[in-house]
Parts: C-alpha cells; structure tokens; sequence
C-alpha cells in the first residue's frame, strides 16, 4: 500500500510504500497501515490517496475532509458561497474521492466554557435538517436563526447527518465518511462556532449518527469489494448480506471487533473534536448478527447479543463524556428497550400515528405510550423515553388531519384552521407528559407538506412566511408557552404524583407536588362531549395559555367540551412567555363553510361558500412559498350560498391555497391542481 498525494507528486515510490504493524491475536486496536511525510508546511491543505495492490485508489477512511469531483461543484450553486475557498480537485492526477490533510492548523477556540446540558427529563429537542430549514443551507445562516428556536424554548437541536454522505440534497442517511463533515453545509469551524453559539445559548447539540450501514462509496467496503458489489466475505467490517430487514446500503457487522473499534472511534471523536452534546442512532436495532431475515417482528424480539452491543458501546460513550445523550432509534420489543433504559440508553418513541388519528377525530386512539411511566405508558423506572410527534420519517399531522380528517355536521377537521387548533389540543397532551420531547422542524407553524412532495427525501419548501400567518403564530406561541411550562420542577420529580387517561376521546393528564398542581384536559372527538377531572385540589384553578379563572367546588368536577376544545389548568397564576399572544384567537375560519369541487382539479374549480352578511369578496391563490399566482376581481355579493368559478389554466401541478377574504373574515382551503 502506497500513500500518493500532492506532497509526493502522486507518485508511488519506494518512500511512499507504507509501512504495516501486524494485528496481534485479531486486536482491532493493534494492526497499522502507517507512514511518515516529512515536509509539510503547517496550515497547508494536502490532497492524498491510498494506492491499494497498485490498482484501487481509496481515500483514508479516518480523513476529516473530503474533495469529490461528482459533488462539490455544486456546492457553492444557487448564489450561495457557502464553503469559501474549497479547494480544487485534482484533476488528472487523482480519480474518485480524495481526502485532504491539513497538519498543524489552528485549533478552534472554544468561548462557550460554563454550558450545562439540560436535564434529561427537560429536554425538549428540536429535530431539523439544514437543507429544508434555511435556503443557505449552511451552518452560518443557522447561527443566526438561533433567536427562533431560542425562543421557542427547544433546549436541544438535533441535526440530521452532518457528516460526509453520497451526493448533497438527501437527508445524510448513506454515509461515507465519518469523521469529515459534509461540505454542503459549510466548513468544520463553522460547524463549531453553530455548536459554540448553542452553548452560549444554553442549546445542546445532538447528532444523528448512522453506524448501521455505509455506502459504497467507503473505503473500508472498498478495501475488501467495490462500489458496485459491495462487500466480500473476507470484509473484517461488512457483511456481505445484512441479517435483519429494511437494510439499505452495506450493513456493518457490529460483532467484529474490528467494527467495534471503528465506531468507537466515531463515537469518540465527535465528542471530544466537536463538543457535541449526544448522538441519535440511527436505526440502532440493526447493530445484531442475529439472523431475522426478512421478518420484523422476530427482528424486533429480545436479543440479548444486541443488548451487549449496546451496553459496549454505551461503556464507551459514558467514558468519554459521563453526561452526553445517547438516544437509540430502536422501535424493539418493549422488555428489550426497558433494559437498554435501565442501562442509560435514550430511545425514540414513535407516537406519530397515534397522534395523526387522535388529531383527525378518529376514535380509539391511546396516547398513553407516550409516556415512560405506567399507566398504560411504558412501564419503565427511568425518564429516557424521547417521545414525539412528528420527526423526519413520517407524515406531518396537520397534512394527514386536513386530507383525512373527521367531521360531523359543520365541524371538519379537514378544515386548515380547526387543524391547527387540533394540533394545539394535541400538544396540551403531549407536552403535560413527564420525560423528554423531540419535535421536528416547522411542527411549531402547522407544516403541511407531505412527505412525498418531491420525493419521499427530496427538497421540501422552506416555508418561513408560514411564521406570519396568525392561525400559525397563534400555535407557534402555544407550543411556546407548553415547552416554558414543562420546564416548572413538577415535570422533572419522579415523586411527582402522576395520573393520565388517554385512552378515550377526551383526553386528560394530572400531574402535582407540593408547590403546583397541573391539570390538562381536550376533547378529541368531533361532536360535543362531557368529562369529570379529579383536580388535586378545590379552589381557584388558573387557565395557563388565557388566564381565565375555575373556581372548583369539588375535587370531581364535570366539564363540557365542545370538538378540539381542550385547556391546560395550573394551580397557581403562571405567566405564559413574554410576547405570546394566546388570550385572544385569530377569528375562526370555518363561517363560510368553503368548499372546492372539484379537488383535485385541472382547468377550473368551483368555490362553493355562505356569506353571513353582504360583502366585496376576493378570491386569491398562493403556492406554497406565499406567492400570490392568481386573483379574482373583487365582487360585491349579497348574503347566503354563493359560488364563483376559478381558472386554473397556467397553473402548474400541485399543492395551492385558495384564500376567500370578506371583510376581515377569511378563510383557506387545500388546493391540488393537476
């Protein structure tokens, strides 16, 4: 093996040939390929290869930048200069991915010296992905974005992949190179300085970090197999067919220890070279040589040689950091994660589907699971369930609610407005649950897109306008005010008393101490419903998102809730955060009962809709980014049933919204143009 790079002409010679320390007894930490290069000028950046058997150029696999001739080009594209001064490929003397070395450069300086990572029971984190998040797509643009998610009160972001993945516009989950950053996002010190201002902020950093498979594109498959074949059998890191379903790329056999060394050393690093706060792992449950094939249900079973993976792994993280997060996206058995929770591990909890079809009015829907306790929850001793609604992997709520929703009578979920106020009623439930949340990126305004619009993992608006819209301010500061309150000691103690009754269409959570008592409570059903909660205690009970004042005569108190109505009641005046506007609500949008037929459409559809009074209408469609593209000419129009045609001809394919203003009423409605 020869290292060839521009420090030697890219020619392989005699004082290239790389010197080899044999691997004593299959000690993964003892074997060596090494070398010395004499000559650098410090500062400098060296592009350099492996020349493997005379044939295979690879790049080192423990490089920490990358040059790649199929994807930066594109980096600096759209009028953003995102990573300044990359440094060009070299053309002619290299081919495929070059790692890049850059001996005695200047160490970052950390200024972020006294953060203290959030409590786990209080974290709630913020799941986002650089690319659908700002236009830049950089870590800079991020740094000063910061004030919105600050704001909101997440204490925690998690990234999605940030290092080296194949191409630039997917969400990172086929990873290459594990200890170089991917460029399209910016430079390593920019990614630092991101960490160092969350810091300041008192925002952890989590990675989401994928051990389970790589690429083709890695050397270490390459070493033994090739891009197109994938792994051999002799492969001391792959296997040459995964053992469990839904694998993608090549699946690394965490059983060798030659894989184990590897990803400790990944581990490691990023905690140590970059500050960061935790890792999420990605599809955790794959890290077995337990051969399920394609049957997920054995996959998911307890297995206890995947238990002491993890509990290797997790020796490894404690050492390292004693105090980092290590959240598992594990979705096994539940006797399997409840003693990888006893050990200290975090895992996801999945509660997206429970939530979209509480949220469409749907019946029967749990939401106990949510929760880590018993009850109907998890049953676990310790808080490390990171329960969600919504993440990267599934359909956003407010979407599933508006194009699958319930309604009776002239109540419709389906309707944009009454969705997001459902959504609201869904986050007085889930925020009101003891243990750590994770919300994912523009949950907080109602985002609606579907996961499939361009592409399951493709290109999603970034839809920043969205902050504007009243409805979704409105959300937007209860989300706000729930994430403040949760934050109060009572959501923290484990001697807390604790009582939730998620099973039915009115939804309740109870939890108090000696200084506070809270009491949330929603009707999730379409129709009107009735329910006694047992208030710790008689007196004046305070509604924390308006301030309005219950005066309970009786510990069992009966309750009418009209659809989606739900309240959050404290024992004692809190004060919602400064600059959240919830006592009043935007006007509701539903008085004109709008309606479009056909829909979807092409060429021309109808709105269908009542006037409570007479009126000048306009009638106006936007695409998703806000942009007005079509505008009826205002009509005066008497009350009662109207209706009025709209040209769709011009219009492209896809998602609108039709926008029906009278006055100082509006309301919008869905529009798939065809």
């Amino acid at each position: 093996m020869y290292v060839v790079g521009e420090f030697n002409n890219w020619q392989a010679t005699s004082t290239s040939l790389m010197n080899k320390t044999s691997t004593v007894n299959t000690d993964a930490t003892t074997g060596r390929w090494w070398i010395q290069v004499d000559g650098l000028t410090p500062g400098q950046e060296y592009a350099y290869q492996f020349l493997v058997d005379g044939q295979l150029r690879i790049a080192d696999p423990y490089c920490e930048k990358i040059l790649d001739p199929d994807n930066d080009p594109y980096i600096n594209s759209g009028g953003y200069t995102v990573y300044a001064g990359l440094k060009p490929y070299p053309t002619g003397k290299a081919t495929g991915i070059v790692s890049v070395l850059s001996p005695g450069e200047a160490a970052y300086t950390w200024t972020a010296t006294n953060f203290q990572r959030p409590a786990r029971t209080n974290l709630v984190i913020y799941e986002l992905l650089m690319r659908d998040f700002v236009a830049r797509h950089d870590y800079k643009t991020l740094r000063d974005t910061l004030n919105y998610i600050q704001r909101l009160g997440a204490n925690a972001i998690e990234l999605m992949p940030v290092n080296e993945f194949d191409g630039n516009l997917n969400w990172g989950y086929s990873p290459d190179f594990y200890f170089a950053p991917d460029k399209y996002y910016g430079t390593k010190n920019d990614l630092k300085a991101l960490i160092d201002e969350c810091h300041k902020r008192g925002i952890a950093i989590i990675l989401d970090m994928v051990l389970n498979h790589s690429t083709g594109n890695s050397p270490m498959v390459q070493l033994y197999g090739n891009v197109s074949s994938g792994p051999t059998a002799d492969n001391p890191w792959f296997n040459v067919t995964a053992p469990h379903p839904f694998s993608v790329y090549n699946d690394l056999n965490h059983e060798s220890p030659y894989t184990r060394y590897f990803s400790k050393n990944v581990m490691k690093f990023w905690l140590q070279e970059y500050h960061i706060d935790g890792y999420r792992f990605d599809l955790s449950k794959g890290f077995t040589q337990f051969n399920s094939g394609g049957d997920v249900a054995l996959w998911g079973h307890y297995d206890q040689s995947r238990i002491n993976i993890w509990q290797d792994y997790y020796n490894t993280l404690v050492a390292t950091d004693p105090t980092m997060y290590p959240i598992l996206e594990h979705f096994a058995d539940n006797n399997e994660e409840v003693v990888l929770s006893n050990m200290g591990l975090m895992l996801w909890g999945n509660m997206s589907g429970n939530y979209q079809q509480a949220d469409k009015g749907k019946s029967g829907w749990d939401l106990s699971y949510g929760y880590y306790g018993g009850q109907g929850g998890r049953g676990w001793g310790k808080p490390n369930l990171v329960s969600y609604m919504e993440s990267h992997d599934e359909e956003r709520t407010v979407y599933t609610t508006t194009t699958d929703g319930n309604s009776s009578g002239s109540y419709s979920t389906t309707d944009p407005v009454t969705a997001l106020k459902r959504e609201e009623l869904a986050a007085a439930i889930f925020f009101t649950q003891p243990g750590p949340r994770m919300i994912s990126e523009f949950e907080e305004l109602g985002y609606d897109i579907s996961i499939n619009q361009n592409g399951r993992t493709g290109n999603k608006p970034i839809l920043w306008n969205y902050y504007q819209d009243p409805n979704r301010r409105h959300l937007y500061d209860t989300y706000r005010a729930l994430i403040a309150l949760r934050q109060q000691p009572v959501f923290a103690s484990l001697y807390s008393a604790y009582t939730q009754n998620l099973t039915g269409a009115v939804k309740s959570i109870i939890t108090s101490n000696a200084n506070l008592g809270v009491v949330a409570f929603g009707n999730f059903d379409v129709v009107a419903n009735s329910t006694t909660i047992n208030f710790p205690q008689t007196g004046i009970w305070y509604n924390y998102l308006t301030g309005e004042q219950l005066n309970v005569t009786s510990a069992s108190t009966t309750l009418n809730l009209q659809p989606g109505q739900y309240a959050v009641y404290t024992s004692r005046k809190i004060g919602v955060p400064a600059g959240t506007t919830l006592a009043t609500r935007p006007q509701e949008a539903a008085v004109f009962k709008l309606s479009l037929a056909p829909n979807p459409a092409a060429g021309t559809t109808t709105l269908a809709y009542e006037l409570p009074a007479a009126a000048t209408t306009t009638v106006t469609v936007q695409n998703l980014l806000g942009q007005t593209v079509r505008q009826l000419a205002p009509a005066r129009q008497t009350a009662g049933a109207q209706a009025q045609a709209l040209s769709l001809q011009g219009l492209a394919p896809g998602m609108y919204l039709v926008k029906l203003q009278a006055g100082d009423l509006t309301q919008t409605a869905r529009l798939l143009v065809q």
